[in-house]
């Protein structure tokens, strides 16, 4: 399975346009060679990098298994779009405090459809899926903040 972006490229630079400095849309994602037996995908965008925690920037579920792209702003047909670290219901562009961080945009493939909605945080999205995964893959891209 892979998943790529035509914006920016594994460990590349995402483009301020999908950041808190810029329109703070999620970028355009490219999912490919997904496994046959596939019932649901689920995505989580997070940064690691955050001190002392990490940032869940984006949660997303039931995504149809036949779904070969994620548009620009992440209008996605079906999709539920679960809560990220703010407890909101969105996409949370990259935005942090200081230095260059890590936001990897984690793609699973699931062996069947899981009971999810959208008060669905990271940590209930990842127990309902335990030994559910059928392959998963990352993206991983860069952001530093610029000066104003």
């Amino acid at each position: 399975m892979s998943l790529t972006s035509p914006v920016f490229v594994h460990l590349g630079d995402i483009p301020q346009k999908y950041t808190c400095q810029g329109e703070n849309i999620s970028p355009p994602l490219l999912i490919s060679n997904i496994p046959e037996n596939t019932k649901s995908l689920v995505m989580i965008v997070e940064d690691p990098d955050a001190p002392g925690i990490t940032v869940t920037h984006w949660v997303i579920c039931h995504l149809e298994p036949s779904t070969t792209e994620i548009p620009e702003g992440g209008n996605i047909k079906d999709a539920i779009i679960g809560k990220n670290m703010m407890g909101k219901n969105i996409y949370m562009g990259p935005c942090p405090p200081f230095g260059k961080h890590r936001y990897y945009f984690k793609l699973l493939a699931l062996d069947e459809k899981l009971d999810l909605n959208e008060k669905t945080r990271k940590k209930q999205l990842l127990k309902a899926s335990k030994g559910h995964v059928i392959e998963q893959t990352e993206l991983i891209g860069l952001y530093k903040k610029t000066k104003n």
